[in-house]
């Protein structure tokens, strides 16, 4: 990529984000240039930086920039920003994820606003995950103070995560269908219908009555006000930065307390490694068959885990790659899994909750704003573990489609190929018509597998009904 412009930075004004040669860069106009100068100079700056609550960003001289950068005008200052391995979405997140990128929005608002910046914006993504830890990498959201000015990204802040966290707190319903249905987030209008009755709870009356009820209410008597006129009237009833201050440590402390109770319940495959059919000795051959196959082609850059489940094998895969990312349907394990990574402060994992047959698209105007998953992620090996009888089986995905995905992601390949006769297989067959997945067999899937790609290696577990495979893209 020589000189690319970031497809989402075009929402704001004062800058774009653009890529050169792998580097990621940011420009300002004078504007935001200013701003950025002045926020560099912070000591709160300084404290998140180092903390890796903000992505790390250092000022480029502009004569040391290439032509192809002239194509971006009005440009007063570029800065370059610590590249996010794996780029990731909200809507991919878990309840914990999301709670966790929104304390980290509220607390660097909370710094910036004791020495004189707000922020113009309150997105969600402007937030990324390294890891298990959640890192701003907006910088050019921070703007100095102005008197009787409010927060100007509180609307966003609900939209893209206060409203998501009370939907699944409160009603027990997943957020990531509405935040991947919508990019600016679930709207107070909806948001009213979706919770109605909540805010009359115990416990629950100051989140949704006071973010979502009352919000509502004053954006349908306002929807045809001027900003200008709503900002004379807010300096006149006395709006001060104190007062943003207050508002802002309120909201964190409601989203502090939220929390999902489904997380503490069983889930469907919450307790795979001890529910599953293998005995102690097939896990332990199969993890050592994942060892290998991965030291072989050590050191790797990114892993992908597809069915990562409770990451036993992300971790394996992170003993020989830089980066590991899992991505999983079971929302409950994920969540879990990040807690966990997140308390050993692991930054070289990253839990995704996605369903494989139905991946994340490209969204946003014309489709590229949010890019798909498959585009932001291209992994140099893959796990697909216990994974393909539920594609074939569950999911109706047919087996020389799943060779050929695989082979489109370009990496290494180590998968597991379940026989029919497999209790797990069974089970799943025994949904299904008679003959429906007659093809669904280790000879069909060996043909496939061995047209796309070299098996380096290949081992069949004690039960029989297991086989494990590594291979290199053809």
């Amino acid at each position: 990529m020589p000189f690319a412009v970031e497809p989402g930075s075009f929402r704001d004004p004062a800058g774009s984000v653009f890529y050169l040669d792998g580097r990621v860069l940011r420009g300002f106009d004078p504007t935001g240039w200013a701003d950025f100068e002045a926020l560099a100079a912070t000591r709160f700056w300084q404290r998140a930086t180092e903390r890796g609550e903000l992505v790390k960003t250092t000022a480029v001289e502009l004569a040391t920039l290439p032509e192809a950068t002239t194509k971006l005008t009005g440009i007063a200052g570029v800065v370059e920003h610590e590249r996010i391995p794996v780029v990731s979405y909200p809507f991919e997140w878990t309840f914990s994820m999301l709670r966790a990128a929104a304390l980290c929005h509220l607390d660097l608002l909370l710094a910036g606003l004791a020495e004189g910046f707000t922020m113009k914006d309150g997105y969600a993504y402007n937030l990324q995950f390294r890891g298990a830890r959640p890192v701003f990498i907006d910088v050019g959201s921070f703007t100095r103070v102005q008197p009787g000015e409010p927060w100007a990204g509180y609307r966003q802040f609900c939209q893209t995560m206060l409203y998501p966290l009370l939907l699944q707190a409160h009603r027990g319903v997943r957020f990531q269908p509405f935040l991947r249905g919508a990019v600016q987030g679930i709207t107070p209008q909806d948001a009213r219908g979706l919770l109605r009755g909540a805010g009359r709870r115990a416990g629950r009356r100051a989140g949704v009555l006071k973010h979502v009820v009352l919000h509502q209410a004053i954006d349908a008597r306002m929807s045809g006000a001027r900003a200008s006129d709503t900002r004379k009237e807010l300096a006149a009833a006395g709006f001060s930065a104190e007062l943003q201050v207050a508002t802002v440590k309120a909201i964190r402390k409601l989203v502090a307390k939220l929390s999902w109770s489904e997380a503490g319940k069983p889930s469907t495959w919450s307790d795979y490694q001890r529910t599953s059919t293998y005995t102690d000795a097939e896990r332990e051959r199969k993890e050592a068959f994942v060892e290998r196959s991965l030291a072989a082609a050590a050191p790797l850059g990114i892993c992908a885990d597809l069915g990562g489940n409770d990451g036993t094998y992300a971790r394996i895969a992170q003993r020989h790659a830089s980066y590991v990312v899992t991505a999983d349907a079971d929302a409950v394990t994920v969540d879990r899994l990040w807690q966990r990574l997140a308390t050993e402060g692991n930054e070289r994992i990253l839990p995704l909750v996605v369903d494989l047959t139905d991946p994340s698209p490209g969204l946003g105007w014309r489709g590229t704003e949010r890019g798909p998953l498959f585009e932001r992620l291209r992994p140099d090996a893959v796990l697909a573990l216990a994974l393909v009888h539920h594609l074939a089986i569950s999911g109706n995905v047919p087996l020389p489609a799943l060779v050929d995905w695989w082979h489109g992601l370009g990496g290494r390949l180590v998968v597991e190929f379940v026989d029919p006769k497999d209790p797990m297989a069974d089970r799943l067959l025994a949904n299904k018509p008679a003959g429906m997945h007659g093809d669904y067999r280790r000879e069909v899937f060996e043909r496939l597998l061995e047209q796309r790609f070299e098996v380096l290696d290949r081992e069949e577990l004690p039960s029989g009904t297991r086989m494990l495979y590594h291979a290199v893209p053809r």
